[in-house]
């Protein structure tokens, strides 16, 4: 059976053990924890701090499915404060247990250098990641939304992992079938979201994404992996709080992939 989490993009501000409780009552084994410094998750936790994180996971049986960075790994610039903060989020997702770091790619468009200073920077952590247990997951966004353009910037690089958010991909006019046969061989996970026509997010079912159609393909393929709603409610402030649609986000989840194979 496919794993249920979701992200605490949705709930932002909220204490991290009403979070936990929140999971808990609603049937999802593991968080997506966005690391910023407005939240309860980020580097600059002391030691301290990131052990009672970890304990309080643990104590809630919930899964760090990933540290969800802000990186952007083609960002122009010079390399240096990208491979630094690449090993701080590492270290931290080390210290919580979480298996992933989430990075954008965040390439400019112009520069013909993005994708080979991306694959530089990745393949410098390579190393760090390894023996940390970590893996680097580069989200299909921004500068490379479908999975064909992911696949090309990963290719070659030892370690790193594709994250599919379904929304970039169907943005970037990429069927989920394409996406999947792109990614599918380096994939840590998937995003599931759901949108109006104007982008702001909505229950799963209630907008305009195909979900019926990545669930037909991630069963067809036999994927057991995780799920993990990511319901952008700090990027959308008018959006229905997500806490109230999340029990009902978990049913739609678990029947994406259809009745568990025998």
């Amino acid at each position: 059976m496919t794993r249920a989490a979701f992200s605490t993009l949705g709930v932002p501000g909220m204490p991290l053990p009403e979070v936990l409780d929140l999971a808990v009552r609603t049937g999802y084994a593991g968080l997506e924890l966005r690391c910023a410094g407005d939240g309860p998750v980020h580097t600059g936790l002391t030691s301290a701090g990131r052990r009672a994180v970890a304990a309080a996971l643990d104590g809630a049986g919930v899964v760090p499915l990933c540290a969800a960075s802000y990186v952007r790994v083609a960002a122009p610039g010079p390399d240096g404060p990208v491979v630094d903060a690449l090993r701080a989020h590492l270290d931290l997702a080390a210290d919580l247990g979480a298996a992933h770091v989430r990075v954008f790619p965040g390439a400019d468009p112009a520069d013909p250098d993005a994708e080979r200073r991306a694959a530089a920077r990745l393949t410098a952590v390579a190393g760090a990641a390894r023996a940390r247990g970590v893996a680097v997951a580069v989200e299909t966004h921004d500068s490379h939304r479908a999975g064909r353009d992911l696949a090309r910037l990963l290719d070659g690089v030892p370690g790193a992992r594709a994250l599919w958010d379904v929304l970039h991909g169907h943005r970037a006019g990429e069927t989920p079938g394409r996406t999947h046969t792109a990614l599918a061989d380096r994939l840590a996970y998937v995003q599931v979201k759901d949108a109006d026509p104007a982008g702001t997010p909505v229950a799963l079912g209630a907008g305009t994404l195909p979900l019926d159609e990545v669930g037909r393909v991630l069963g067809a393929h036999g994927y057991d992996g995780w799920l993990c709603w990511e319901y952008e409610a700090a990027w959308h402030p008018g959006a229905a709080p997500l806490p109230a649609l999340l029990a009902a986000g978990r049913t739609r989840m678990e029947r994406l992939l259809g009745p568990p194979r025998p």
